[in-house]
């Protein structure tokens, strides 16, 4: 009787990298080669009919290609980094048990880190604390982030989310040192001059792609006060709608709020020395050496 050759565990590929940089046209082009199933890792797309102006995979990214991380939550609702890792870690096992690649996707640090280095996330809030920071404002608790040392959150503009990163600070000290085995690592990396073109390209598609109308929807549906609809592009959009912008004015604010997402991000994942940097054909390459060997 032959012996059966166990076949072995597909490894996680992770890719990461700033906000425009071509993280889901490279992800989709990996999967569609190596029979591959896609966890976002982005704090802003989880959230239900927020699609345009979070920049959410689109239909034709998604054609032929399992996405999973997306729409897990209503605006407003709580969604947290340890939900993301349980929902990630719970996915990347079902994606292994069909044979498949699982990749993780994304611009949010907290929601890759807390995969690749297995975070021990805090339990319930400190009512204390929360309360002295809920007391302080936006421009304040910015000055706590940068005299403690603590990253400042993607959607910086959002309270909740930059109180939330204070209350998280230990979890830092309840991490591992390494990433998890069999893990593949790798960085998108983009000339400056690139992807501020890119950015401001994206920000001009919003448009063209029905942004206003989305927004108009989700105000109408949420409120435009809902904490999800405090940060990235919606505000905007909303001063748009009451003349308080032109279309230029517009596009400017978005590229100069997505350039500094971009720096926030980029700051945060130069911070981990397993990330492998190359632009898409060196990646290409050096993926592709590892998982022809494995998969």
């Amino acid at each position: 009787m032959a012996t059966r050759v166990e076949r072995p565990e597909p490894p996680l590929v992770v890719i990461v990298g700033p906000t425009a940089s071509g993280k889901t046209a490279f992800a989709v082009s990996l999967a569609k080669q190596y029979g591959g199933e896609i966890i976002c890792a982005d704090s802003r797309t989880v959230y239900e009919g927020m699609d345009i102006g979070t920049a959410k995979p689109s239909t034709e990214e998604q054609a032929g290609v399992p996405h999973w991380g997306l729409d897990l939550a209503k605006p407003g609702s709580r969604f947290t980094a340890a939900d993301f890792k349980q929902y990630a870690i719970d996915k990347i096992a079902e994606i292994r048990a069909r044979g498949n690649v699982p990749l993780i996707v994304g611009g949010t640090g907290l929601y890759v880190d807390g995969v690749l280095f297995d975070y021990a996330f805090g339990g319930d809030y400190d009512q204390v604390l929360r309360s002295d920071l809920e007391a302080m404002t936006l421009s304040q608790l910015h000055k706590y982030c940068y005299d403690n040392n603590i990253s400042i959150p993607e959607n910086a503009h959002n309270k909740r989310y930059v109180i939330r990163a204070i209350e998280q600070k230990s979890i830092n000290s309840k991490r591992d040192n390494k990433v998890l085995e069999n893990t593949i690592v790798v960085g998108i990396a983009t000339s400056r001059e690139t992807l501020r073109t890119r950015i401001r390209l994206r920000s001009e598609q919003m448009l063209v792609h029905g942004v206003v109308k989305e927004a108009i929807r989700l105000g109408k549906k949420y409120g435009w006060n809902n904490e999800a609809m405090t940060g990235n592009i919606y505000p905007l959009v909303r001063l748009y709608l009451e003349g308080g912008l032109s279309v230029i004015d517009f596009n400017d604010k978005i590229t100069t709020l997505d350039w500094q997402l971009a720096k926030r991000q980029m700051t945060w994942f130069r911070r981990n020395p397993y990330i492998y940097w190359g632009d898409r054909e060196q990646l290409t390459y050096y993926v592709a050496s590892v998982l022809e060997h494995k998969v």
